[in-house]
């Protein structure tokens, strides 16, 4: 009960109720896009029948060249991002190192709540650990790449399919989820990058943290359900 008090001790309540709906926000759509997922053709379920109907046409090509350079440049979107992420917890953790001024800074805003100089590193640490969550996320996925190359490279020949030796299914469905999977964790790194940008808006007021919250939540959810690009890939 007294670290409770304690810990509540360093933020004021409104801070801490705005990170809670940032965090429920966040899980929240994370569970709710996957659940909807598997029952109606989301953006991420409509591109991974494609990946499944792509594994399919592997197995039919006699020649995969293309289909392995087709994996490495998808490869080379988390990489870049992976790359990118380092560079934004790099100048994070500077900034720790210079929070005094940095406060200043914020403080000269006439619309940015006063904080003290623990809880404006408090937000910094959130910010970087949304970054270091996107981190991890775009290397699993350029892994889970790697690993779908893989299979591509290692499909079986064209005669064994044809020949029943080796079920063209069952390879399409095992590779085209492994690219799925790959595609996922870097749907998941580019989710923390949106949700970044409402933590920003915590560094204003708790008020402008919840409204990014939700605003973000909503590009997300008709981005992934309603997007025109979705009504195309389903048409």
């Amino acid at each position: 009960m007294d670290i409770a008090l304690k810990l509540l001790a360093v933020m004021p309540l409104a801070d801490w109720l705005a990170l809670a709906a940032f965090f429920v926000g966040w899980a929240g759509y994370a569970w709710f896009a996957r659940r909807r997922g598997q029952s109606e053709q989301t953006l991420l379920a409509t591109t991974n029948f494609y990946r499944r109907l792509w594994m399919l046409r592997v197995a039919e090509r006699e020649n995969r060249v293309v289909d392995g350079q087709v994996v490495q440049n998808l490869s080379t979107s988390p990489s870049f991002f992976a790359s990118t992420t380092i560079l934004i917890i790099g100048g994070l953790l500077a900034v720790l190192g210079t929070t005094d001024k940095a406060t200043e800074l914020v403080g000269e805003l006439p619309f940015a709540a006063r904080t003290s100089v623990l809880v404006f590193d408090l937000k910094l640490v959130v910010l970087t650990g949304v970054f270091v969550y996107a981190f991890f996320r775009f290397t699993w996925s350029l892994r889970q790449y790697t690993f779908g190359a893989l299979m591509v490279a290692s499909a079986p020949d064209r005669k064994a399919f044809e020949a029943g030796e080796v079920s063209a299914e069952d390879f399409a469905n095992r590779a085209g989820r492994v690219v799925g999977m790959a595609a996922e964790a870097f749907n998941d790194g580019l989710r923390a990058y949106y949700m970044a940008f409402a933590v920003l808006g915590w560094f204003v007021s708790p008020l402008w943290f919840v409204l990014g919250t939700a605003g973000v939540v909503y590009v997300l959810y008709q981005r992934e359900f309603h997007s025109e690009v979705l009504a195309v890939l389903k048409a």
